[in-house]
């Protein structure tokens, strides 16, 4: 008897079993297949509308849509439910979970995961999303998310992160939600490829998360744009910020962020292309402000950041801040109301430039003479402080301008 025991596991562990597809046609339960399904099995959903809510996945398992068939909460909380490994969802489609601030209710909500994927959903009329906590090796690609709440408060976050790690975001598009993604408590995560537009707050929320990228982003027409805070170890490369505009708009807000990079990004109509508040360490290089009210507003509070290598066209304001120190450095841009001069031919400028100009200071302290701007009286002021500098800060200073802009390629406008 021992012997076929012995000869029994023997096989189990050569042959192990082998995972199933179970095919669920529309009206079936997914809950119920769920139960009845071993770990590692497929539940192949054929197109139709199954109306569910509160599906609860704790074992390996995949769902997995044929021709998008819909999974509807009727607006009932929560719709899958999800803590375990290597859970996979592909290819369905989710509408209508409740909408409760009380409970953040999702399409997909994880707990407590690892190794799990969420690949080519779409999800419509959901509060959140896609709902992380406390989760690891997350895959979120190609998913299609839409709101269509008009008030910031009837809608939650797109993609939302907290206190996850080891992840990737890549080529999704959100519209419509509070915030198109929104990370806190997160680390070594990459962002790429993803459209977010349209989102009642900002396109792309973080706090607190260190050591993410975020390359080859869209981020366009968002709230209040997108807002970075209390990090350090950030890289933001490559990436479009465009028409966020707005009394509170701009397409970054970076407030307490040290030790990061700002590389090769387009800042294009905005508001404000940058807000920085107390800030450090961070280089802004290969950058293209176009056609924004303020390429900069960099706070007094800052210390440290260098400017090097960036292209200024057309923007109302370069640069303006609200104090006389500032502890940051410029050097090499391209700025295109420069009117010095190259005798030597090294194709830098032969004297320095100021970014920063008389009206700029005047705006910041008394907002509402912006609507001054283009007067001869403002003119005149501006031309008299280039002559004689009395209340622009002295060292915010550009000594090596460029007397032709950068091209960079695909990142040029």
């Amino acid at each position: 008897m021992k012997i076929i025991t012995t000869l029994i596991l023997t096989i189990l562990m050569v042959f192990p079993s082998v995972s199933e597809t179970i095919r669920l046609k529309a009206g079936q339960s997914i809950r119920e297949a769920v139960d009845k399904a071993s770990a590692g099995d497929t539940l192949l959903l054929t197109a139709g509308i199954y109306q569910e809510n509160e599906i609860i996945i704790r074992k390996p398992l995949t769902i997995l849509g044929e021709s998008y068939p819909i999974i509807d909460g009727q607006d009932k909380g929560n719709i899958f439910l999800v803590a375990g490994e290597k859970i996979h969802f592909i290819g369905i489609k989710i509408i209508n979970t409740g909408k409760s601030s009380m409970n953040d209710s999702a399409g997909i909500k994880f707990f407590d995961s690892k190794n799990c994927s969420v690949d080519n959903v779409k999800l419509e009329n959901t509060f959140f999303g896609l709902h992380f906590s406390n989760s690891s090796n997350m895959t979120i690609t190609n998913n299609h998310l839409i709101s269509t709440a008009e008030k910031e408060y009837h809608t939650g976050n797109g993609i939302h992160l907290w206190k996850c790690k080891n992840s990737l975001i890549e080529n999704n598009y959100v519209k419509g939600h509070r915030d198109g993604i929104y990370l806190e408590f997160v680390t070594n995560t990459v962002s790429q490829g993803n459209l977010i537009e349209e989102n009642n707050r900002y396109g792309l929320h973080f706090m607190f998360s260190h050591e993410n990228s975020y390359i080859k982003n869209t981020f366009k027409k968002n709230g209040a744009g997108v807002a970075v805070m209390y990090t350090k170890n950030v890289l933001m490369k490559e990436n479009i910020f465009e028409e966020n505009e707005g009394p509170s708009s701009y397409g970054i807000l970076l407030k307490d962020i040290s030790d990061s990079e700002v590389v090769g990004n387009i800042f294009r109509k905005n508001t404000i292309g940058i807000y920085m508040e107390g800030s450090s360490r961070t280089l802004f290089k290969n950058n293209s402000f176009n056609n924004n009210g303020w390429a900069l507003k960099l706070m007094a509070s800052n210390d440290d950041n260098t400017f090097i290598a960036n292209n200024f066209f057309a923007n109302t304001f370069d640069i303006s801040t609200n104090g006389n120190l500032v502890l940051n450095k410029l050097e090499e841009n391209y700025w295109d109301k420069y009117e010095g001069y190259d005798l030597d031919k090294d194709k830098i400028g032969d004297i320095p430039y100021r970014p920063i100009n008389l009206f700029s200071v005047i705006v910041e302290k008394i907002p509402s003479a912006v609507i001054l701007w283009r007067s001869f009286m403002v003119s005149l002021l501006d031309r008299m402080e280039k002559v004689i500098p009395s209340i622009t800060p002295e060292n915010m200073i550009d000594k090596s301008p460029k007397m032709k802009p950068y091209d960079f390629g695909t990142t040029h406008p």
